[in-house]
């Protein structure tokens, strides 16, 4: 199969390229990214000599570049992860979420279905969401497929925008699709304003750690190789018309996640125990802040044979192992407009 990745050069889009690349190697991926902030091809460095792999830089939003790719390559599938993505950033700056994650995906799904008509089988537009736009959970409970919608951030509002654009596009014009949910992915190459490489960029370089209100706030974290390997499964044996949730069944207080984290860099970098926790600094509190996310995994389980691996420790602290090995990285990533952005959202608070 020929398979366009958007969002290829991001984190989990990077992942999936490279696990499609080493573990399919008849199919042909086309990485499509438009290389802004969080796109960096440094991250897939060492795929650049693949026969089976190409890059094409450009923007979802630009139709006449969408018909080139498609009439270039000729697809016969669509993994589609480019997405504006930091709650944050939605709040300060809304239009380039709209702009992304909601016209984005509709000019990428009018490109498919045009350059589609009258051959639709055998094709295939998958949709990679988030559990955000299910909203905000109470102490018991976990989303499930049919949870609905209640998005409460302009980035999560933006993701349910899509998902729906997604399925419009299936019912009505018999695109087949398939959209899958997952809850907050970890790992190596993750752009450092997302929690857990930034707690351990503070920590390595001893500056104050970042927590929103009290850290109360509990999300279900997954790692991004797990998640790979549901969207690998989904895409080969998932029904279209259907919707998939991608989750760990392991809950963290974010105050708890960050503890442990210093905990176990104390203990790599050979500090005094306690020594990192010392600089945790609670500091106001995100707007509309979700108390709590949680994803029921147990359709992808039952129909698909899908589950987490189980060691959660382990695979935070093989994370962690990779961003000490990789300062340069993060030096790289963390310089210049990202700078500037830490600095409007947490030189203040």
């Amino acid at each position: 199969m020929k398979i366009i990745i958007t969002g290829g050069a991001g984190f989990i889009g990077s992942h999936l390229v490279r696990r499609w690349v080493n573990n399919h190697p008849g199919d042909v991926i086309i990485n499509l990214d438009a290389l802004t902030y969080a796109g960096n091809l440094g991250n897939l460095e060492d795929l650049v000599s693949c026969e089976n792999y190409f890059f094409v830089k450009g923007d979802i939003t630009d139709k006449d570049l969408l018909r080139a790719v498609f009439d270039t390559h000729k697809p016969d599938a669509v993994i589609h992860l480019a997405a504006e993505s930091h709650v944050d950033r939605s709040i300060s700056g809304p239009d380039a979420f709209i702009r992304t994650n909601v016209l984005g995906t509709a000019a990428l799904l009018d490109t498919a279905v045009s350059c589609w008509k009258g051959a639709m089988e055998g094709k295939l537009f998958y949709h990679v969401s988030t559990d955000e736009v299910f909203g905000s959970l109470g102490p018991q409970g976990k989303f499930t497929e049919t949870s609905p919608y209640q998005p409460r951030s302009p980035y999560s509002a933006s993701k349910a925008a899509s998902d729906h654009l997604v399925h419009a596009y299936h019912h009505t014009y018999g695109l087949p699709a398939i959209v899958s949910h997952c809850s907050n992915n970890f790992g190596s190459h993750q752009f450092p304003e997302k929690l857990i490489p930034l707690v351990i960029n503070n920590i390595r370089h001893r500056k104050p750690i970042p927590v929103y209100g009290k850290g109360e706030n509990v999300r279900d974290w997954l790692w991004v190789e797990d998640h790979t390997r549901a969207i690998d499964l989904i895409f080969h044996e998932g029904r279209p018309g259907e919707t998939y949730c991608i989750g760990a069944n392991n809950e963290w207080k974010n105050i708890d996640l960050v503890l442990l984290i210093c905990t176990l860099m104390d203990e790599k970098l050979g500090r005094k125990p306690g020594e990192s926790a010392q600089r945790v600094q609670h500091v106001t509190d995100r707007p509309g802040h979700d108390a709590r996310y949680a994803i029921d995994f147990s359709r992808l389980h039952s129909e698909l044979g899908w589950s987490p691996s189980p060691d959660f420790r382990a695979q935070l602290s093989h994370t962690i192992d990779w961003y000490l090995a990789n300062d340069v990285w993060l030096q790289m990533v963390t310089s210049g407009e990202y700078m500037h952005y830490y600095q409007r959202h947490y030189s203040n608070r």
